[in-house]
């Protein structure tokens, strides 16, 4: 594992750690290794994964889902 376990992270630090992960993922993907897109690939799934364990109900924005991405495919300028 790399990092400190999610699990043990406060709900700031775990907001910041996705935070951070999130905005390198471009440059890793496009210039990393693959070892280092490996590892950020662990790392981004583990911070996620608590995440969404600890916000279950976490609110949901209506056009990020299927059919709100639906609707917005379907506007007419």
């Amino acid at each position: 594992m790399n990092g400190v376990d999610p699990g043990q992270l406060d709900d700031q630090q775990l907001i910041k750690e996705l935070e951070t992960i999130h905005r390198t993922r471009h440059t890793t993907l496009l210039h990393g290794s693959d070892d280092a897109l490996r590892a950020h690939d662990e790392r981004m799934a583990e911070l996620e994964a608590e995440y969404l364990r600890r916000h279950p109900r976490r609110s949901v924005a209506p056009g990020r889902t299927r059919t709100g991405a639906r609707e917005r495919g379907n506007t007419s300028s």
